[in-house]
């Protein structure tokens, strides 16, 4: 094959907030897939936060990723090359890994997806992993109720604008939390949120003009001063979903042995007997894609489900496309175009 195959790798591990040094971009021979495994070209690479907790050398729910190695990433495209028979050539496929162009990977979670009509760069957002995560995270942890009030932070990105769409399919009035007028407007006017408030705001204000029956389901993205304004005013039997907390994976280690700021006094916790539970949605989320993007699909279909992507083209842009995701620079969904 006369292409090479362009990667970034783990230079270092980043202190704070990653830098371009952190990275290392290189071109190495396209690799063969071995008995049972296909060969994989990218057209497009998902990114997205959790990625900043591989880069650091911490004990975690997944391996991080080694110095020298891939940076982790799944990747939509074609199959080039199929030494498994439930693949061959030209399949276009979700599931390729890592921030490169070419790789070998398994059967295991490598799903077989329309190329268009909703296009292929979607099966990274709405119709993977993000979509995903919040259609697990609102069934399982969450569940709606028609008539309570759900409030999501990070409204505009690529897991909050599924979670507070589905909630107000299941008949909730939704509030979303977003930086700045252009990513609230959004949030109201395209996807169909009930409010939408500037986190860059008096918080407090603006969840006490919003919601002033109290919050029933909170889904957290983001920590910090957003989780701290909603903490207090939870109704009873309350559930916060804990997806992320970006506002902390550029957290240094600080005075407690953890590292992490101080969070809500949890003493409401037993007196309102709220919920409060994280998830990852490898746990039970892939087994049940299926049904998911079954469910998914007919809402698209029926236009009850709207998305943004933020598109970035090129590989080499990768790092520095990430460094921007973590300072909430994307407006949507972000995915690399693969050159």
């Amino acid at each position: 094959m006369a292409e090479t195959n362009l990667q970034i790798l783990l230079k270092r591990r980043p202190v704070g907030a990653p830098v371009e040094a952190d990275f290392d971009i290189v071109e190495t021979p396209v690799p063969e897939p071995g008995d049972g495994q296909v060969l994989v070209r990218a057209r497009y690479l998902s990114l997205d936060p959790y990625m900043r907790g591989r880069m650091a050398d911490a004990k975690s729910y997944a391996k991080p990723v080694a110095l020298g190695a891939v940076m982790e990433g799944q990747t939509a495209g074609e199959v080039v090359a199929s030494r498994h028979p439930g693949f061959k050539p030209g399949d276009i496929v979700l599931g390729g890994y890592g921030w490169q162009r070419f790789s070998v990977v398994g059967p295991e979670r490598l799903f077989k997806v329309p190329e268009a009509d909703p296009p292929l760069s979607s099966s990274l957002g709405v119709l993977g992993m993000p979509g995903l995560t919040a259609w697990t995270g609102l069934e399982d942890i969450g569940q709606p109720k028609a008539g309570e009030t759900v409030v999501v932070s990070a409204a505009s990105g690529a897991v909050g604008q599924v979670v507070g769409q589905i909630a107000k399919i299941r008949g909730c009035k939704v509030v979303g939390v977003a930086g700045g007028a252009k990513k609230c407007d959004f949030v109201v006017k395209e996807l169909g949120f009930d409010a939408c408030l500037d986190h860059h705001g008096d918080l407090e204000a603006q969840l006490d003009a919003a919601a002033p029956e109290g919050i029933d389901v909170y889904w957290e993205n983001v920590g910090g001063k957003t989780q701290a304004a909603v903490f207090p005013r939870f109704r009873d039997f309350g559930r916060m979903v804990m997806c992320g907390m970006i506002a902390q994976y550029n957290e240094a280690p600080g005075a407690d042995a953890s590292g992490a700021p101080p969070g809500p006094n949890l003493g409401p916790v037993v007196r309102k007997r709220l919920r409060i539970q994280g998830f990852i949605v490898s746990d039970t989320g892939w087994s049940r894609y299926a049904t998911f993007r079954a469910e998914m699909e007919g809402w698209i279909r029926a236009g009850r489900l709207r998305w943004r992507e933020d598109v970035v083209d090129g590989l080499r842009n990768a790092p520095r496309a990430f460094i921007g995701l973590l300072k909430g620079e994307n407006f949507g969904k972000l995915v690399i175009k693969i050159d």
